[in-house]
């Protein structure tokens, strides 16, 4: 977790320095929850970039595990399922669905197997033929929309595995003396659910927002460099 109120006035200070423009609370939790969701999604691309080189054993250190780390908070898992449809709505998933992890289903026998994830066109083509037909020891899986459509049809009940979005930012205040103060006991006061390395990047990636809004490029192009140059660090 990263305080919102410590990153939002580290904004106004680094913002304001040179008399650059005052960003209100409505403007920082439009920008904060950009850049939250900004840095949660560059995690799988790093991920899958950093998976194609060889790692290295040494502890905190290698890269997959550190990011590893900071996606596994957003993991989750959830039965879907109520009997009587192999179709299953992700609506119904409580924290609300990002990615799916792994989809499974458990046989009278109580051992679990895993469903296999393939696209629509290759999903209707599989039950074309007795060969690729899905079956209860083989069953597949493909997303729709809002939906899990599995096969065979007698998989009525699923355990997903899956990670949930981070929660809404907000910076939630009360005006005194016609300035807004921080209110944390504000039952919406949400802090970035981010791992704490990453508070800096937060910050830049912030300022980089409020520069396009308050047209300020200096601004941007200060926020950007720095950004850049906390990302080379990462991958060296």
């Amino acid at each position: 977790m990263i305080n919102t109120d410590v990153v939002y006035q580290r904004v106004l200070a680094l913002a304001n320095k040179e008399q650059r423009g005052y960003i209100t609370p409505q403007e920082f939790n439009l920008f904060a929850n950009q850049a939250q969701m900004d840095i949660f999604e560059q995690y799988f691309y790093d991920l899958n970039q950093f998976r194609r080189i060889p790692g290295n054993n040494t502890m905190y250190a290698d890269p997959v595990d550190m990011i590893e780390e900071k996606i596994e908070i957003f993991h989750k898992s959830q039965t879907l399922g109520d009997g009587t449809s192999s179709i299953f709505d992700t609506n119904e998933l409580v924290h609300g669905l990002y990615r799916l992890s792994q989809v499974r289903y458990n046989t009278q026998e109580g051992i679990g197997v895993k469903v296999e994830k393939t696209t629509h066109d290759k999903f209707q083509l599989s039950k074309t033929s007795p060969l690729t037909k899905p079956t209860l020891k083989r069953p597949s899986y493909y997303l729709k929309a809002n939906e899990i459509v599995v096969l065979p049809s007698t998989v009525t009940q699923i355990d997903v595995n899956y990670i949930r979005k981070p929660k809404t930012v907000k910076w939630s205040y009360i005006v005194v003396g016609e300035k807004p103060v921080v209110n944390l006991n504000a039952s919406d006061y949400q802090s970035f659910e981010l791992h704490p390395s990453e508070e800096t990047k937060l910050v830049m990636k912030i300022l980089q927002l409020a520069g396009i809004a308050i047209k300020d490029p200096n601004l941007y192009q200060i926020a950007g460099a720095e950004d850049n140059k906390n990302i080379q660090q990462e991958k060296q």
